[in-house]
């Protein structure tokens, strides 16, 4: 049996942890050179580079509808900060930098988040399906992640059992889990983002159309079921390079071996998509 890390030896010990890493991210952003967004702009920009929406509140066994309707206020007041922020060239947008600690002062309730790999309560949970709503608006365009940290993406079982990539899966804990990108183009991109009737819309402008444009794909989408019972899906996931002319591939480039631990009941599975 593997010792167990000083974080997992208590529920204090994981606290000490975490401040800990907290304080060590807030030295080093202090020493660094980044230049991050600040600037805001309510009028949108005329050209919509991607957009994407999904709904906030889940529902099924085992979720608590109390934590999806903090996640779903948690979600409201980040996008207030996020909304018609300008990333110009050359500067980095931090989702850390940009929402601010969510503390219960600053009116964050409690919401899902992620554990030792375990769904639980905590202060501010929910902010990872932001996050990911805001990672796949630039992965559909030529900006540089620069910072992505990942959790499982199945959280919930597939809509209509299609797996989409990146639905899910971004990983944020204040403030040394960051989502961050940079802008290398030669434009300034806006970030507007809004939930209305807990329907989370986001959008990614820009003046003018950049030239290419992006899409996602995944080979050998399956779920391998483990001596536990448990089930782990997989996926490999590329993201391709178009040509808006023609829509023909210049490019592809593959983002990742997806393993991840499914955190709803295995039962929701289809069973045509499960390798014993």
């Amino acid at each position: 049996m593997s010792r167990k890390l000083f974080c997992e030896i208590s529920p204090f010990t994981y606290a000490v942890s975490q401040q800990k890493e907290i304080w060590k991210r807030h030295l080093k952003d202090f020493i660094g050179r980044e230049k991050y967004a600040k600037h805001r702009d309510t009028e949108p920009f005329p050209v919509c580079v991607h957009a994407y929406s999904n709904g906030v509140i889940k529902h099924g066994q085992g979720i608590e509808p109390e934590l999806q309707q903090g996640k779903a206020h948690n979600i409201r007041l980040a996008c207030a900060k996020i909304n018609g922020l300008v990333i110009r060239p050359g500067e980095t947008f931090s989702f850390w930098h940009t929402v601010g600690k969510t503390s219960r002062r600053r009116g964050f309730q409690p919401g899902r988040v992620i554990v030792n790999g375990r769904l639980t309560a905590g202060e501010g949970g929910g902010l990872c399906n932001l996050a990911n709503t805001i990672t796949l608006l630039v992965l559909h365009s030529p900006l540089t992640i620069t910072e992505l940290h990942h959790h499982s993406d199945a959280l919930a079982p597939d809509p209509n059992g299609q797996y989409e990539p990146y639905r899910a899966g971004t990983s944020v804990n204040y403030n040394y889990i960051d989502l961050r990108f940079r802008n290398d183009s030669n434009q300034p991109v806006q970030l507007l983002a809004r939930c209305k009737n807990d329907i989370l819309q986001a959008e990614l402008r820009a003046h003018k159309p950049f030239a290419h444009t992006y899409r996602l794909t995944a080979e050998d989408h399956h779920f391998q079921r483990q001596p536990d019972g448990s089930l782990i899906r997989h996926a490999i996931i590329y993201r391709e390079t178009l040509n808006p002319a023609d829509n023909q591939i210049i490019d592809r480039q593959l983002l990742r071996h997806n393993h991840s631990r499914v955190l709803y009941d295995p039962a929701l599975v289809p069973t045509s998509q499960i390798r014993e």
